[in-house]
């Protein structure tokens, strides 16, 4: 028994591609024996025939992407956008302002030396995109110290 008619016009009822048609295997009797648009729509209404949700994406190699370049991975020359002197003044100038806010903290005995050296060193490594960025990281670890 193929329902290939009956699938093509409730797809058509229904609105969606045939491969979203749910026919209940059931009511197949019912189902093949209906010819008419009114007979499919009674059993749209029954529940014998049905729309099976939209497929999505999945997201999940995307993630594994972002994880891998927040990790430093693909960071070759077919992923860099700007020219290297482009990319290089934006980390002179992120840099220069994070250093310039560490300087600050310890000079206001915010932080301590010890602490002034590690964020110095991550700041190096690229931890931090931005003062605010580092000042997050500060509050989040409860690296100042308490006045």
């Amino acid at each position: 028994m193929t329902a290939r008619s009956q699938r093509r016009i409730a797809a058509n009822i229904l609105k969606v591609g045939e491969n979203r048609v749910w026919l209940d295997p059931e009511d197949m009797d019912a189902i093949s024996s209906a010819i008419t648009r009114t007979e499919i729509r009674k059993l749209i209404h029954e529940g014998a025939i049905r729309t099976l949700p939209e497929q999505g994406s999945s997201r999940g190699r995307a993630r594994a992407v972002k994880s891998k370049k927040r990790a430093g991975r693909r960071s070759g020359p077919g992923s860099r956008k700007g020219a290297t002197l482009a990319r290089k003044t934006a980390w002179i100038l992120r840099i220069r302002a994070v250093r310039n806010r560490l300087r600050e903290l310890r000079d206001k005995h915010t932080i301590q030396t010890q602490t002034y050296r590690k964020l110095f060193l991550m700041s190096k490594g690229g931890s931090f995109r931005s003062t605010a960025h580092l000042d997050e990281y500060i509050e989040a670890h409860k690296l100042a110290r308490k006045r």
